[in-house]
């Protein structure tokens, strides 16, 4: 057989079928555990066997016979696994078995059977199968990993949510093209989320209400407050990537990265409303009506904020003002500036030799001034975290200094942390104005105070190619 060429792919019912395994290895025993979860009769023929089969034996799964493969062995049989080790064995029986008509695998052989077992995803009943065509099974099995990471397990009781009002659906909702825009809203949309969190009952009464919504042309959509992390993409939630996946329409602010930006569903509507000192695209109260009224037209609609929604982002403010119309809302986490940035830049936040504590404080008020609690920011054994603190650092540092703060005290600003970008300035209170005018530092910063940034010397493990970390010490 060309292993070259296109296999066609199909799922076959093995319930009561009966399968020979040919071989007692571990190759066999996963392999048979396959076939015995797809409801086949196996039978073992193998005269020793790996100690898995043994537990397989006493619950009944399998029949065994513990000699070597005889021809009469393959009688019967409508699937046939050759596994021995041997190639020549493996050959022989692949021949007979094709012979009386059989369904044959060979383990690492794929062209001497007639077909393969590909990877599996199980979430009965939905099942994803992955094959390489035996070119490489291991690359098949870190793919397969990989996709399982993003498909949750409960993916299988959304599926049999979606079984349960199948019918029902297509009694009530006329035209296969309408029925699948309903599916597709609902199940990468509310309902859908609601499933993935474990409320069978309540996804339950949601689709029967999106069922009366469809039917009386009052769909109403959802919000989802969505944390886009610090800028590097590796570090999004699988929920948050899931639910970029499923939306309508985007509003995302200037601290999104363009690579977590492209990770949103391709046709969706995107929409700016960045804000930068002095310059807001949109202000707040558009923003938060803008939210209501897609909501309100039906979509599914992504806020996109980077770090974390809730820790300086304004996200409390946009629910308030959903939850004060009834627009149904999710709020996902994301990983904060301090968090991403600090360990990106080798320097932890809390460390039992050097602080016990760890502030957030943000470098600017809604007016555009800075007023802190300097007392309580100047206390020793704590790492204090400004974030957008780089046009008042001036101001931030003469006042520091001005409450008893050591002007020897550590100091980093990271620049466009996570990323390729990033840019890290080290110096003290005394020197750090200096020399941050004098470094390439731009907006988005972080700033980090505290006897921890020395650890950056010992512990710093991401150096982007373009950072200019040579200009400080």
């Amino acid at each position: 057989m060309d292993t070259n060429q296109h296999r066609f792919a199909m799922f076959v019912d093995l319930h009561d079928v009966r399968a020979l395994v040919v071989g007692g290895g571990p190759v066999a025993l996963r392999k048979t555990r396959r076939l015995i979860d797809a409801g086949a009769n196996v039978n073992v023929v193998a005269p020793l066997q790996h100690e898995g089969f043994n537990q397989l034996l006493s619950d009944g799964a399998i029949t065994l016979q513990a000699r070597e493969f005889i021809e009469s062995d393959i009688q019967g049989m409508a699937v046939v696994v050759a596994a021995t080790g041997s190639l020549t064995i493996n050959r022989n029986i692949a021949r007979l078995a094709q012979t009386v008509g059989a369904h044959v695998n060979v383990a690492n052989d794929p062209a001497a059977g007639n077909f393969i077992m590909p990877s599996l995803i199980d979430r009965t009943p939905l099942l994803i199968a992955i094959s390489s065509g035996g070119a490489s099974p291991v690359l098949s099995r870190l793919l397969t990993a990989r996709i399982e990471a993003f498909i949750p397990q409960r993916f299988a009781d959304l599926a049999t949510l979606a079984g349960q009002y199948r019918d029902q659906i297509k009694t009530q909702i006329a035209g296969w093209r309408e029925r699948r825009r309903f599916w597709e809203h609902q199940l990468g949309g509310r309902v859908g989320e609601i499933v993935l969190q474990g409320r069978q009952s309540e996804a339950r009464s949601a689709l029967e209400q999106a069922i009366e919504q469809h039917q009386s042309n009052q769909v109403q959509g959802e919000v989802y407050l969505v944390g886009a992390g610090p800028g590097d993409p590796d570090l999004l939630s699988f929920r948050a990537l899931r639910l970029m996946q499923h939306v309508d329409v985007v509003f995302y602010d200037r601290l999104v990265s363009d690579a977590v930006l492209s990770l949103v569903k391709p046709d969706a509507t995107r929409i700016y409303v960045g804000k930068q000192r002095s310059d807001h695209a949109m202000p707040q109260t558009t923003i938060n009506q803008q939210l209501v009224e897609q909501a309100k037209l039906g979509k599914r609609v992504l806020r996109l904020k980077g770090g974390d929604p809730f820790i300086f982002g304004r996200g409390g403010e946009e629910i308030e003002q959903l939850a004060e119309n009834g627009i149904a809302f999710q709020v996902v986490p994301g990983i904060t500036a301090a968090a991403g940035c600090a360990s990106y830049a080798g320097i932890p936040l809390t460390h039992r030799d050097y602080s016990q504590a760890c502030l957030f404080v943000t470098g600017h008020l809604k007016d555009g001034s800075v007023d802190l609690n300097w007392a309580s920011l100047t206390q020793p054994q704590q790492t204090v975290v400004i974030y957008m603190g780089l046009v008042g650092l001036p101001h931030i540092v003469g006042k520091l200094i001005e409450h008893k703060m050591p002007g020897s005290t550590p100091i980093a600003l990271v620049s466009q942390g996570t990323t390729q970008q990033q840019n890290v300035v080290i110096g003290t209170l005394d020197n750090i104005v200096d020399r941050v005018e004098a470094s390439s530092v731009k907006a988005p910063t972080l700033t980090i105070i505290g006897d921890v940034v020395n650890l950056r010397k010992k512990l710093n493990w991401f150096e982007p190619g373009d950072s200019d970390i040579n200009l400080v010490d």
